[in-house]
């Protein structure tokens, strides 16, 4: 049978940077890693890599997006903190930046008019059902790939916008926040997407199925202690990065089951204490060293062995 491709992307803000500097280094070598995706998934910065990708950008070209406009992005103002009391009540930045530099990339395109299948995950805060017992909030996975849960129309740019709305750091974007709440990894999101019949008709068997999972870098983060009495206080700003670690760690875990040798994870671990934020724009020039000098032997193994397997 054909060898059906999932290549995802996790999200992490401004450390997708180091991510699409992999994805030159494997390109050197296997250039047609990515053209060979049959879905590309991707959530938070990981779905504006996803959906540049799929739009038939190189990854240098999204490159610039972080490096060039970074600034633009991430812009903050004192007056800006004063209305937000110092980001108590606000989002720390404003998402027009943000939202204008993906109108200039995508465009109109929409995401029926992408060249590749994607999938990017992003959260609904209200569906508003006009019948009360309905209205909820509830995870949104956007997809080009047909059935009756389609969403071909939707532009791009905003998909863009409402995948990576992370809840602080910008405010939420028609309704939408971050994909990452619920899917900051969507591998198994994706490899759900693949197998849904709704999506298409024959879908792939899962013996034919290879995941290249790639993520922003480990933060070898810890809490010591062995009694914490905290409160919320305390738990606020360590508990969002616990529980979406803490998930990811399960969706690498659900695939190693599901592909066994047909399932690769390439997450590297920064330093001991060199702890990232995702808006960390002065740390660009690091995360491209740091890109540029992780051992990718293993991993271009697998490519070959695996993610290039011929068809049967």
């Amino acid at each position: 049978m054909r060898r059906y491709r999932i290549l995802a992307f996790d999200g992490g803000g401004i450390l997708g940077v180091m991510t699409l500097v992999l994805i030159e280094r494997i390109l050197e070598e296997f250039p047609r890693f990515v053209a060979d995706a049959d879905v590309i998934a991707g959530t938070s910065t990981g779905g504006i890599i996803a959906l540049g990708l799929a739009h038939g950008m190189h990854p240098r070209e999204l490159r610039q997006l972080y490096e060039g406009k970074a600034s633009t992005i991430f812009r903050d103002s004192w007056a800006d903190d004063m209305l937000d009391l110092g980001n108590m009540v606000g989002a720390n930045y404003d998402n027009r930046g943000l939202e204008q530099e993906l109108r200039r990339i995508f465009g109109d395109t929409t995401l029926g008019q992408l060249k590749k299948n994607v999938l990017i995950p992003a959260f609904d805060l209200d569906n508003a059902s006009p019948n009360p017992q309905r209205r909820r909030w509830a995870a949104k996975f956007f997809s080009n790939m047909g059935g009756v849960y389609g969403d071909r129309e939707v532009p791009a740019y905003k998909v863009a916008m409402y995948t990576s709305a992370a809840p602080t750091y910008f405010p939420a974007y028609e309704g939408y926040i971050d994909g990452g709440v619920v899917a900051n990894n969507p591998s198994v999101a994706a490899l759900a997407h693949a197998l849904d019949t709704r999506k298409q008709p024959t879908p792939p068997a899962l013996n034919d199925i290879a995941l290249c999972s790639m993520g922003v870098g480990q933060s070898l983060r810890y809490i010591d202690g062995d009694r914490l009495d905290w409160g919320y206080a305390q738990w606020a700003r360590p508990l969002v990065s616990i529980l979406i670690n803490g998930v990811m760690g399960v969706v690498d875990y659900q695939c190693q089951q599901f592909l066994h040798d047909r399932y690769w994870r390439l997450n590297p671990a920064y330093p001991a204490q060199m702890n990232l934020e995702l808006d960390a724009i002065d740390r660009m020039p690091y995360l491209v060293e740091f890109a540029r000098n992780v051992d990718l032997a293993t991993t271009l193994l697998w490519i070959d062995r695996s993610w290039r397997a011929p068809d049967a």
